[in-house]
């Protein structure tokens, strides 16, 4: 039961830090995230692979993901605040983001980091569709579903 009123403070905090962020008047608009942090999509073998440049300086929040997938930081360092981690991050680094994870990321340097998702999906937008939630309420990312998984 406290591990479940962790996550869920986690959760609540972590929404109330983005509305922050965005609040602010430094905050990008769609438009320079697009710029600021190109993203390159390249689908393969039933798999979605994204690709995103983060420069030095920045903290962003991530969506909230449905499935289970790997990820690798490839060139850079980071510190990440989630639900199951804290800490930095060094490249070259594996990990796995589990279902239900979203982050707080601050870059220390220039970073790439790379996500690959199982999907049949081929656009970018079913793909989010697909393994990406609106938000905490979406069932495959409800705390009762992933503390009986």
């Amino acid at each position: 039961m406290d591990e479940i009123i962790k996550k869920n403070n986690f959760r609540k905090n972590i929404i109330e830090l983005e509305k922050i962020i965005l609040k602010n008047p430094n905050s990008f608009t769609k438009d320079l995230v697009d710029k600021t942090f190109p993203i390159k999509s390249t689908f393969a073998g039933g798999c979605y692979i994204r690709e995103m440049f983060m420069p030095a300086g920045h903290i962003m929040t991530t969506k909230i993901h449905k499935k289970d997938h790997p990820f690798f930081l490839l060139k850079g360092k980071m510190t990440i605040a989630s639900e199951n981690f804290n800490g930095d991050i060094k490249a070259p680094y594996q990990g796995i983001t589990i279902a239900g994870t979203k982050r707080v990321i601050y870059s220390h340097s220039d970073c790439i980091l790379i996500t690959v998702h199982s999907t049949d999906k081929l656009t970018v937008e079913e793909v989010e569709e697909d393994v990406i939630a609106k938000d905490f309420n979406d069932p495959l990312v409800s705390l009762l579903q992933i503390t009986t998984k």
